[in-house]
This record gives structure tokens, C-alpha cells and sequence, in this order.
């Protein structure tokens, strides 16, 4: 009997830590987030707009991408609707053409509209090859138009990448509860 119970308690501490070291991850995926919105805006301040005016958006501060011929890239984010943090997300991206590197960015993606917003939280949200994103520099948000009620920003942060591919990205969501 005191076997089971040292086993259950072992279990509890480790469900316990398992949770903990989550909302640690979450919370360092949430600081980066609001890390990278203040350099989005620095770079490019026509992004206080879509940051304003959007129904929602979601920031993927560190993103990993590479490849040779092949290519991968994954990455976390924040999701926030009318500025507010409702949820979590994860990007996976795969993609083969002519293309060789590595390379860290940011990205986010603004929904215009409580539909567009509300598919990407259904889950299982994809781009096909034809979405394109935006690089983010100076007075590059001043002339960008929603498509299909969404748009795309991205911003290099280290490495090179040499890219003419195509493929896709999936989506996932994961609400807040609080």
C-alpha cells in the first residue's frame, strides 16, 4: 500500500511539473510575442494600424526554418483578438524547390474580420503556395492589403536563406482557459 502511494505521488509531481514547465514555455512564447510586436512597430510603424484595426492576429516570435532542396520550418506563437491573449498556436511549414540555408524569423498574421479569425481557431488552419508574406521594413505596411481577410508580415532575424519553393503551412490552435 505504501508503494502505490509513493507511486501517486510520484505521478502528481510529475503532472504537476509537466504543467508548470507548460505554462513556463507559454510564458516565455507570450513575452517574445510582445517582444517582437514593439520591434515589428519599430521597424515599421504602419503596423500600429493592422495591430489596432484587426479583429485578432496571432505572433510567431521565433520561427526556424531550413532547408536544401527540402525544406522545414516550425515555430510558436500567441494568438490575441481585439488585442487581447486568447490563445496559443504552433506553425509547421513544409516546402521543396530550389532552396539552401538556415534562418530565424518572426512572423504574424493579422485577420481582418471575426470569420477569418474564428476559421484559424477552428484549428488545422493552412496557407497553400499562393499566400505570400510581407518583410517587414520600413513603410512596407502602408500599401499592404488584406487578402481573403487575412495578411502576412515577416521579419529576418539571423541567418540567410535562398528561397524560390513552394508548399504550405498548417496551423494550430489552443485556447487560454482561464
Amino acid at each position: 500500500m505504501k508503494s502505490l502511494k509513493f507511486y501517486a505521488s510520484i505521478l502528481m509531481l510529475l503532472v504537476t511539473v509537466t504543467v508548470f514547465s507548460q505554462n513556463e514555455k507559454d510564458q516565455k512564447i507570450i513575452s517574445d510575442a510582445e517582444k517582437a510586436k514593439n520591434k515589428l512597430i519599430n521597424t515599421d510603424e504602419g503596423l500600429k494600424d493592422f495591430f489596432s484595426n484587426s479583429s485578432g492576429y496571432v505572433i510567431f516570435p521565433n520561427v526556424g526554418e531550413g532547408a536544401l532542396i527540402i525544406g522545414g520550418a516550425s515555430g510558436n506563437g500567441a494568438v490575441y483578438e481585439n488585442g487581447t491573449l486568447v490563445g496559443m498556436a504552433s506553425l509547421k511549414k513544409v516546402d521543396v524547390g530550389l532552396q539552401a540555408g538556415g534562418q530565424e524569423i518572426t512572423e504574424v498574421i493579422f485577420f481582418e474580420t471575426e470569420d477569418a479569425l474564428n476559421e484559424f481557431k477552428q484549428g488545422e488552419y493552412k496557407f497553400t503556395a499562393e499566400a505570400s508574406a510581407i518583410a517587414v521594413e520600413k513603410g512596407a505596411a502602408k500599401n499592404a492589403n488584406y487578402s481573403d481577410g487575412v495578411i502576412v508580415f515577416t521579419k529576418p532575424k539571423k541567418g540567410l536563406m535562398a528561397d524560390l519553393s513552394i508548399g504550405g503551412q498548417k496551423f494550430n490552435y489552443k485556447p487560454i482557459h482561464k
